[in-house]
């Protein structure tokens, strides 16, 4: 698709309230019309939408270049997704040289989860590669450009499209039916790119486009046996296999049969899915991780101006408009509720500094036993995650805004009845669980990290600020009924009391239950 447009970094601002603000930036892909026109690509811009539109509605995949919005303007087709400024594979292998297998299994194992999203929506790519393989800031990937994709569904396709060097078999073999399976050809063959520079129908360094369709036709490729580890060879040929049900994935239980093959034994799916895994490439921020405009192809506005969109044009273009409904709440809510939870948190920061007063709490920094972003499950409007920067003391927990501007929400250690000893799943996060007494708004508050070590710190930390407080303030209702004959330390069980106290206690207890 790149010959009818180019893509453009975007931010959506939204103005919520006098001095709240909040930003989110997209990537923004616009196909001009009268080039579409021109290159006779209408099918193609419409399909792209088509397919965007196949794999962005429903569960979201963090391995796909998905679709917000789709709309048009009187010249232009424009697709907001999501933003990936980090460069594709094609560009870091061309920087970074070859990866090693353990590189090479972090990018494959994130595109295969990308697959897996397709081909349960019965949609086969049909264009792997990884100059289709976009990095975000983080090194994490996602598979990009739809334009060649198709809904096998209702019927396959046979079409022969791709990109030489990546095209199976099947689709090379005009009038050939296929689904799926083209994917995990092409994988094999990008998986081989990544390792060793080149295509594997490339060996002989022949850069003949009818040469490499010819060997990818007739060749079964035997890898040599130098170079790669038995379980990436075994992988790799098993992708490579031309005939269809020979092949890995195609052997009737799909993406299973490549996730449980040995070369990924020792990969937690769970841990991919979360993008938990470390990525071994990160974008360099501030530079532009791309090959120079002059090397992409620049557009020339004279090619086109001989070209007229006719009314024909704009009743072809009359569905095009959509808001991917999913994607645009969750977008909605991140945006308003954060909002609104600022102003529930200082209400309630409002509340606690008086009871802060009271306890005559006067910490210095350098009593923080632990501090960081950490994630807090929602607040009383919301059940996102959403970022905090909490400080922990011996006496109370303090989260601020991420902004780390305005006062913090106090969470203070009489007022909690537990932390809990191990951590629990929470909307799919390790997370700690610290459970409320009686009379707050939440009965509970919900941490997360994705530094599973931070995590651990944090939940060990809780747990002792709160059993050494606990302690303390046994060791100071028992000294209250020593001097006053009451117990006045909620937290003590019967045993504990002393036993004129809880003769008079069951006393009052019996008069109660008579009247």
């Amino acid at each position: 698709m790149e010959e009818f447009g180019v893509e453009h970094a975007v931010d959506d601002e939204r103005l919520l309230g006098a001095s709240n603000y909040r930003q989110r930036r997209y990537a923004m892909k616009c196909l001009d019309k009268k080039r579409i026109k021109m290159k006779q690509g209408e099918t193609l811009a419409l399909n792209e939408r088509i397919m965007l539109s196949l794999v962005s509605t429903g569960q979201d995949c963090p391995f796909i270049v998905c679709m917000t919005y789709a709309f048009q303007s009187p010249d232009k087709l424009c697709f907001i997704l999501d933003l990936m400024n980090g460069g594709d594979l094609h560009y870091h292998l061309s920087q970074h040289g070859v990866f090693t297998e353990a590189e090479m299994l972090f990018y494959a194992s994130e595109v295969i989860l990308g697959l897996e999203h397709m081909h349960n929506r019965y949609v086969v790519y049909r264009d792997l590669k990884p100059a289709n393989i976009l990095l975000d800031e983080n090194g994490h990937v996602r598979v990009s450009d739809l334009g060649l994709a198709c809904d096998f569904s209702k019927k396959k396709p046979h079409a022969s499209v791709g990109t030489h060097g990546y095209m199976a078999p099947e689709v090379l073999a005009k009038g050939v039916a296929y689904d799926s399976s083209a994917d995990w050809f092409s994988l094999g063959c990008m998986l081989y790119k990544l390792l060793k520079g080149h295509s594997p129908f490339r060996q002989h360094k022949s850069k003949d486009k009818n040469d490499i369709d010819k060997m990818a036709l007739t060749q079964d490729i035997e890898l040599p046996n130098e170079g790669l580890s038995p379980d990436c060879r075994d992988l790799i040929e098993g992708l490579l296999k031309r005939d269809v049900p020979e092949r890995l994935g195609c052997k009737g239980r799909g993406p299973s049969e490549v996730k449980e093959h040995p070369f990924f034994r020792d990969v937690d799916w769970q841990t991919v899915y979360l993008r938990r895994m470390t990525p071994p490439l990160i974008p360099p921020r501030g530079e532009v991780n791309a090959a120079d405009a002059f090397d992409i192809g620049n557009f020339d506005d004279d090619e086109v101006k001989g070209v007229k969109l006719a009314d024909s044009d704009s009743e072809l273009y009359k569905n095009f408009n959509i808001v991917i409904s999913e994607r645009w709440q969750n977008e909605i809510a991140e945006t308003i509720f954060e909002v609104v939870n600022q102003d529930a948190d200082k209400a309630e920061s409002k509340k606690r500094s008086k009871q802060k007063a009271k306890m005559n709490v006067d910490e210095k920094d350098s009593d923080v036993i632990v501090h960081g972003y950490i994630k807090k499950l929602g607040g009383p409007f919301t059940s996102a995650w959403q970022t905090r920067y909490g400080k922990l003391y011996p006496s109370r927990l303090e989260l601020y805004p991420e902004s780390l501007s305005g006062k913090p929400e106090l969470v203070f250690m009489d007022q909690i009845e537990d932390v809990c000893s191990d951590l629990q799943t929470v909307k799919g996060e390790n997370a700690i669980v610290v459970k409320l007494r009686d009379g707050f708004k939440e009965p509970r508050i919900s941490l997360t990290n994705s530094d599973e070590i931070s995590l651990k710190e944090w939940h060990t930390s809780l747990r002792t600020a709160h059993k050494v407080s606990s302690e303390l303030l046994q060791r100071m209702g028992r000294k209250a009924i020593k001097i006053y004959g009451v117990n006045h330390d909620p937290m003590l069980n019967e045993a504990e009391r002393p036993a004129s106290v809880s003769k008079y206690l069951n006393r009052a207890s019996s008069v109660d239950s008579t009247v």
